[in-house]
């Protein structure tokens, strides 16, 4: 301690032991600011606190042996909270913890835990100190609590009731109810050096408190005047009458909130108050401010909160192993459930939240590799491909294959030839080639006499890909009008090997095919006849069965649950599983919303394939595009026009395209026919708008955000976005996929709804790159990650604070996930009882199995 601060404590223990008789050094303490100051300075004291110190002194005389008292101990108290130092003024007899009733069905804790007290650090210790002891407590406590949370002294079937509108139903939901922000009021300021937006707290007695009404019927109002021998200050509390109940003449207090100013003159409105003498939780500190909802106050629930926090959080089993939390330097989960709640600084917070969101990613890394693990333990029959065959293949395709196409195909027939089924996700943007790999893929297995199934979201994505394939598996040689990626080439060397598959070994099966046409496609399924079929949900229906199924293919993966993937799959014996997607994953997603599949990234474009020029038109610009469209229809080509998102419901997205459709087709395009495509229309109706705009029969698609991901129109040319501000990155990015599938320049045109909606950042990255990757990274900052989600959203949900794009927090919790599981494949040590109750619960399983 400071040699100042030394004698300053022990002035102050002085003057309590001679009960505050002003008498503990010569002239009373008013007269210590005149020497203690200069040795404060020369100690590096700060000068805010010696001018606090100062003002609070020198107006020592004036005060009440009360008011002295409290003085003296808040004025101690502040020195404690600048400088850290852990000495009380007054040495109080501990008073034993309040526990909370045990709850129903619960044995009272031993004698011995109820002499534990709270865990919770000294303020000034930091946070590299020495790692205190485990805690540890009778099983009963663990267990206790999931117990209602009306077993807190206070809390019958109404407040119960309340609390559930917050998901508050446990002692462990309450534990768990983290803040959703904070206030910041631990700077305790002196009157005299307040200013206008301050957010502080003041020490200061009640000098005059009284209650008046400004208006008839109006709401009473509370004015009180305060002080703190530096100053005088207003405070007001607007139809809050029942404060005057809680504010005593005379007596100290703390306040906290903003600084105001009313006619020139500094005020303070709806202060939060409390004694100095009393526990400060909304005062004098970093105050936490929950989600809330009607009935409840904040001061209520922080209450509430304290009382469950003070106690439970010592007593809740920390699930990492003591070696993780030694390898990390995160904080115990004990103390950072404390600080997270009840923050003694910005560092601890800080600290705290780590270490909560490190569980989160660490729950999730477990869970995605144990899926893993678990895929990769079955065995499948393998598949080698013989080099000479593979080079054959690839001369019956008239270009190059990109360095991106190799690679993945390289990748893909050695998972094939490892005896373990293949789980892959091929993820590349719109043109990449992901279909020629698909291809080869399946024809490596057929070779083999054994079955393949592509399964696609949609009948007319479905049909797509079955006259694709259809090409590229049974054609004699691929002429370049048809092929998937790149520039031809002038001529193969002759004579080319036969095509993998006849015309009759691939059927597509969807529910529009005719009763008769199914049982042909079941009988050639069961019998071995077909080789590939294609198809959408019907592919999993209960008559499918399969000879011999050994790989499955899942186009556009986000649109399919696991459910559907894994019912796909249990129509063979752990066949390989392909899946692929146009929509570009950020690293950060693929370690962790797809850790459990081994990830191909096909980010290399063929050459020669043509840019998309997209731009940016006011809403005053509009007539610009609409001669673009009219020009490239009457060349023969096709165009795209995207409703704006109507957030309110489907049905009021679905009017506005129908009267969007009627006033184009009537008033804008009269001469050009039109389509229409929203969600509200019949899966029928969709794919026969779909079929008659890739036909042709129309020329210009009028949608909502329904508009199919991957359906390829060759002819279309224009795609035209209006109000572009409403949608994502990754959606407009797919939007602008729907053009640019030929030879001809091909446009994409965004309009905001309001010309200040042009400089919107979404909408200037669209303009000046086309790599989706870049685009994906951006818009997962902005936006999170909802709309790479899709169906896999279990567990994904459930995160309260990791960031999806903390890269760094989640390459540190995966490789300490790749730790835990090389000790414990099954996470059934003892020491990892605790992870694993965890895990089971952050997963919603009961017996540990996240597959």
């Amino acid at each position: 301690m400071k040699p100042s601060l030394q004698k300053l404590h022990k002035f102050f223990k002085l003057e309590a032991e001679r009960k505050y008789d002003n008498r503990a050094v010569m002239g009373g303490l008013e007269r210590i600011p005149e020497s203690w100051e200069a040795e404060a300075r020369a100690d590096g004291v700060s000068e805010e606190l010696i001018a606090f110190i100062s003002e609070r002194l020198r107006n020592y005389p004036r005060l009440s042996e009360t008011s002295r008292a409290e003085t003296l101990e808040g004025v101690w108290k502040r020195v404690q909270q600048v400088t850290g130092i852990e000495l009380d003024l007054v040495q109080r007899e501990p008073q034993r913890e309040k526990r909370p009733p045990a709850p129903p069905g619960f044995p009272r804790p031993s004698s011995a835990a109820s002499d534990v007290p709270p865990y919770a650090p000294p303020a000034a210790r930091p946070f590299s100190a020495g790692r205190p002891p485990r805690p540890s407590f009778p099983k009963e406590e663990q267990a206790a609590l999931e117990a209602p949370v009306t077993v807190l002294h206070g809390i019958g079937p109404r407040n119960a009731t309340t609390l559930s509108r917050l998901g508050l139903f446990t002692l462990r939901d309450m534990l768990y109810f983290l803040p959703r922000r904070y206030d910041d009021y631990s700077q305790l300021k002196p009157i005299n050096r307040l200013r206008f937006g301050d957010e502080v707290t003041i020490l200061a007695t009640i000098e005059s408190i009284y209650k008046r009404r400004l208006r008839e019927n109006r709401p009473e109002l509370v004015e009180a005047v305060v002080s703190d021998g530096s100053g005088a200050l207003r405070l007001t509390w607007f139809g809050q009458p029942w404060i005057m109940k809680n504010l005593r003449l005379g007596s100290q207090y703390t306040f906290s909130g903003k600084v105001d100013q009313y006619l020139g003159r500094l005020v303070m409105s709806n202060p939060e108050a409390e004694p100095v003498e009393h526990q400060q939780l909304s005062t004098n500190r970093i105050v936490p401010v929950y989600p809330s909802t009607a009935h409840i106050t904040q001061r209520w629930l922080r209450k509430l909160m304290n009382q469950v926090v003070s106690y439970w959080a010592a007593r809740t089993l920390d699930p990492l192993p003591e070696y993780i939390l030694n390898a990390t330097s995160l904080l115990p989960l004990q103390e950072a459930l404390l600080q997270a709640h009840f923050p003694t600084s910005w560092e601890a917070l800080k600290a705290a939240r780590q270490r909560l969101a490190f569980d989160e990613i660490l729950l999730l890394q477990l869970g995605v590799m144990q899926q893993k693990r678990a895929w990769q333990e079955r065995s499948a029959r393998a598949f080698e491909t013989p080099p000479e065959w593979l080079e054959g293949q690839l001369r019956r395709v008239p270009f190059e294959l990109t360095g991106a196409q190799q690679r993945a195909l390289r990748e893909a027939l050695d998972d094939l030839a490892s005896g373990r089924p293949m789980n892959r996700l091929l993820q590349g943007d719109v043109g990449s080639g992901k279909t020629l790999v698909a291809a080869l893929t399946i024809a490596a297995v057929t070779r083999h006499g054994a079955q393949a199934a592509l399964m696609a979201p949609t009948g007319i994505l479905a049909e797509q890909h079955y006259k694709k394939l259809l090409e590229l598996l049974t054609a004699p040689s691929l002429q370049p009008a048809i092929a998937p990626t790149g520039e031809a080439e002038e001529s193969f060397p002759s004579p080319l090997p036969a095509p993998p598959l006849d015309p009759g070994q691939i059927r597509l099966l969807t529910g529009a095919a005719r009763e008769e046409e199914k049982r042909d496609i079941y009988a050639g399924l069961e019998n071995g006849a077909i080789k590939l079929v294609i198809g959408t949900h019907a592919l999993i229906q209960e008559p499918v069965t399969f000879s011999d199924l050994e790989l499955v293919v899942v186009d556009e993966q986000h649109r399919f649950g696991v459910e559907q993937r894994a019912a796909l799959r249990a129509k063979g014996a752990n066949p390989h599983l392909m899946v692929m997607t146009a929509t570009p994953i950020p690293r950060s997603l693929a370690l962790t919303v797809y850790g459990d599949l081994d990830l191909t990234v096909m980010d290399e474009m063929p050459p020669g394939r043509q840019t998309i020029s997209t731009h940016i038109l006011l809403p005053s610009e509009r007539e610009r595009a609409y001669q673009l469209i009219r020009a490239q229809v009457e060349g023969g080509f096709q165009a795209f026009i995207i409703c704006p998102l109507v957030e309110e419901s489907e049905s009021g997205e679905a009017k506005a395209a129908v009267e969007e459709h009627a006033r184009l087709q009537n008033d804008i395009f009269p001469r050009f026919k039109l389509g229409l495509l929203h969600g509200r229309m019949k899966p029928e109706e969709k794919e026969d708008a779909m079929r008659g705009f890739h036909e042709g029969e129309t020329q210009i698609l009028v949608s909502t955000s329904v508009v199919e991901v991957g359906v390829d129109v060759p002819r279309a040319t224009v795609m035209l976005i209006e109000g572009a501000n409403r949608y994502g990155l990754a959606q407009l990015h797919q939007f602008r996929g729907r053009v640019g599938r030929g030879t001809q320049p091909s446009y994409c045109l965004l309009i905001p709804q309001e010309a200040n909606s042009a400089e919107n950042e979404r909408l200037q990255a669209m303009a000046t790159t086309n790599d989706g990757f870049v685009l994906a990274e951006l818009d997962l900052k902005q936006r999170g990650p909802g709309e790479f989600l899709g169906r896999r959203q279990s567990g994904f949900g459930d995160l309260k604070l990791a960031s999806l794009t903390d890269l760094r927090s989640i390459e540190l919790a995966r490789q300490q996930a790749h730790i835990i599981l090389e000790k414990d494949p099954e996470v059934n040590a003892t020491e990892h009882q605790a992870l694993k109750a965890e895990l089971a619960r952050f997963w919603g399983t009961t017996g540990g199995d996240f597959s």
